[in-house]
């Protein structure tokens, strides 16, 4: 198997980018696109609990849109062969002094193009420097 073959990762790495632009944006519609419709995909959030497609359909359509503004670092994305992959980042926000979220999303390529099968994103106390 090949992992992180340059051009799987551009791929991903777009498609992050996408993602990313969508969520600060509140680009619903996108966003809901970038996940794999289907009753096995999965979304744990900082405050919900979503299994399936349609839980997380239904989040996104019901969040505030206000706030959604972060700064991300140390994003990795990791691809395995061409058509699996896993990015983690950290992020902060204004809203959250104090805290770094994390966020790690299972990718894989459908023939609709690549999708988001699992996420997580989670917030904890800022590490101590040291």
């Amino acid at each position: 198997m090949e992992i992180d073959r340059p051009d799987v990762v551009k791929e991903v790495k777009e498609a992050f980018e996408r993602y990313e632009c969508a969520l600060v944006l509140n680009d619903v519609e996108t966003l809901d696109a970038m996940f794999r419709d289907d009753s096995k995909t999965i979304r744990y959030g900082a405050t919900e609990i979503l299994y399936g497609y349609a839980e997380i359909k239904q989040f996104r359509a019901g969040r505030s849109p206000a706030g959604l503004a972060r700064t991300l670092s140390k994003t990795v994305i990791t691809t395995y062969g061409r058509d699996f992959a896993v990015a983690s980042t950290l992020f902060h926000r204004a809203a959250t002094s104090g805290k770094v979220g994390r966020q790690t999303q299972t990718w894989v390529r459908f023939d609709d193009g690549w999708r988001v099968v699992a996420g997580h994103v989670s917030l904890i106390d800022e590490p101590r420097a040291g």
